[in-house]
């Protein structure tokens, strides 16, 4: 099996050191992470000091002599001198707990040393397992189900991925459900799993079968936020049940079963909901498909998309009028907003796209991409939260194929030659402007794709006015942009990754893939990880000469995007998550 051959620096990693992820991890602000850099690293200069010292008085006590003196002032150098490497260390490793950046959702990373070169283990067939010793710089790998479309985050020692019931850990729930696994970090021991029975059989198109959970979870502090494959939004204790059922939710047993099947009480093993908001039940979306969004947490507020569709017979809106993004109290799961910008009655297939934040013009923004193909700019919820629900207000709108909109859009269904487009990667927001991408829907749709740049500091309909450049992309997208250095990546269904100039827009060149690309970019030590369906792992320089590092096969297809973090690459096939790092090798 071929390995992929980088270039980079073997980089330290400081897995386990307790350090706060970098203004990455949600709930903490750029200067917040800063001070308590400062303060933790003031803390252990203080105790190296304190230790070379005494280290030294034990060694030359009663008296120090001029020579002994200098030897501590040597011994207390080395100490900050070895603290200020370790502190380095820890600065350039931090956890990914959400899809991206919080809160731009650019897939980009400060990791470094990432592996050179990358080379997946022999699988033991009969256990399922990567065989010890073989394989090159694999930290571990870890079975999943059959069918895995997440991308995972890691947060607290923990990494989480959604992945189908299609290799069971737990015979008690042996049929066709949906999964979120939780392993440690370390090692990849399986730690929990949330297990979410598939909704109603008479309809498969609310819960396509034997897909799973597609949504990334979102990882703050000892708790993990998720949109299940039922249209719920889900607190989840990142202990598990280890530690005991909390609540308020107690009603596990029930919720991982089937209807009319008898509750089946959890163990130290299965998840614990601390709160469950029903999207269906609450604000009566219908999602269609397969339930995806990626939480945005801002403070006490909790961002989520419905994923509002059409019905089975892709005609028709079963609630045209339903919410596409909602805002829940993030400790509670009440409802403080919905959107009321009426896009599901331009809705040619569903609503996939997630929030991002940022801010442009001196306000602050929250950024959706529709399933009518509008990029839309909300007014954030502010402090005080409201007793009540509230709508959203649209601060302004960027449609991303004007031409495309139709009176009655439904009837383009299957029509691949014109028709409506809708957005289904994240709008990043960078710098003031939103980068985005937006085209045909990519099973009944035309195929033109584009990818756009928006100023974001307009008011209104800002389609004319403030899109900065737009540029025609291969086929299909399904990708979010990547920005990084002033250049921007992208991939496409058609095979293809693209690297635009992001301030122009001027194409600076593309690589042709061995396979369709449904995952988006990650940039992270000076390389472009893609991923693509045809179960191939590419590698290129990041810049502007392009520069194909290296590819690699892996056992399966990849769906979900490659992630770093603490100084490891990870990346889901359909079967497997991988950890790969730098000299490591599988126990």
């Amino acid at each position: 099996m071929r390995g992929i051959a980088l270039c980079g620096p073997v980089g330290l990693s400081n897995r386990g050191m307790g350090f706060p992820g970098r203004a990455s991890r949600p709930g903490h602000t750029p200067h917040a992470v800063a001070r308590g850099s400062r303060l933790a690293a003031r803390g252990f200069l203080t105790l190296t000091y304190y230790s070379a010292k005494q280290r030294f008085a034990a060694k030359h006590e009663p008296s120090l002599s001029h020579r002994g003196r200098g030897s501590f002032k040597t011994a207390l150098r080395c100490g900050v001198l070895a603290l200020l490497l370790a502190v380095t260390a820890a600065a350039s490793a931090a956890d990914q707990p959400q899809w991206g950046e919080a809160w731009s959702r650019n897939l980009v990373s400060a990791e470094t040393g990432l592996p050179a070169t990358v080379e997946p283990p022999e699988m033991d067939r009969d256990t399922g397992r990567a065989v010890p010793g073989t394989g090159k710089h694999v930290a571990w790998v870890v079975p999943l189900g059959t069918r895995t479309y997440s991308t995972p985050v890691v947060g607290g020692g923990r990494v989480l991925i959604g992945t189908n019931n299609g290799r069971p850990r737990n015979p008690r729930h042996a049929d066709d459900r949906s999964v979120l696994m939780c392993f440690d970090e370390a090692d990849g021991r399986f730690r929990w799993q949330l297990v979410v029975p598939k909704m109603s059989a008479k309809n498969p198109y609310l819960d396509w079968p034997k897909v799973g959970i597609v949504s990334p979870a979102t990882i703050e502090g000892h708790r993990a936020y998720l949109l299940t494959n039922r249209g719920e939004i889900v607190c989840l204790d990142m202990a598990g049940m280890a530690n005991g059922n909390d609540g308020p939710f107690r009603d596990e047993a029930r919720h991982a079963v089937p209807r009319g099947k008898p509750p089946v009480p959890p163990g130290p093993t299965d998840a614990d909901i601390l709160w469950l908001f029903d999207m269906m039940k609450e604000v009566g979306s219908k999602q269609h498909d397969e339930a995806h969004s990626s939480p945005m947490i801002d403070g006490r507020c909790l961002y989520v998309g419905t994923s509002n569709g059409v019905d089975r017979t892709h005609r028709g809106m079963i609630t045209p009028d339903a919410p596409s993004l909602v805002c829940l109290d993030k400790e509670t799961g009440r409802l403080l907003a919905v959107d009321g910008a009426r896009i599901g009655p331009q809705i040619i297939h569903s609503q996939w796209s997630s929030a991002s934040r940022g801010r442009a013009g001196g306000r602050d923004l929250v950024c959706f991409g529709g399933g009518d193909a509008v990029c839309y700019a909300f007014a954030p919820v502010g402090d005080p939260l409201p007793e009540k629900p509230q709508t959203l207000r649209t601060v302004w709108r960027f449609d991303c194929d004007p031409a495309g909109r139709k009176e009655h859009p439904l009837e383009f269904q299957d029509n691949r030659d014109e028709g409506p487009s809708l957005i289904t990667g994240m709008p990043v927001f960078v710098d003031g402007r939103v980068y985005v991408t937006a085209g045909g829907d990519y099973w009944h749709g035309k195929p033109q794709c584009w990818i756009k740049c928006i100023d974001a500091s307009g008011a209104g309909d800002v389609t004319r006015s403030h899109e900065v450049w737009s540029r025609p992309l291969n086929r299909h997208c399904m990708s979010t942009p990547a920005v990084a250095d002033g250049l921007v990546y992208i991939t496409d269904c058609g095979r293809t990754v693209h690297c635009f100039d992001a301030a122009s827009g001027e194409p600076v060149w593309t690589h042709e893939t061995r396979g369709e690309i449904w995952s988006s970019p990650l940039v992270a030590d000076g390389k472009v990880y893609v991923t693509t369906c045809s179960g191939r792992l590419w590698v290129l320089a990041a810049g502007r000469t392009k520069r194909v590092l290296g590819e690699v096969r892996l056992d399966s297809r990849l769906y979900g995007s490659p992630v770093a973090a603490n100084g490891r690459l990870y990346v889901a096939s359909e079967k497997y998550l991988y950890a790969f790092e730098q000299g490591a090798t599988v126990k």
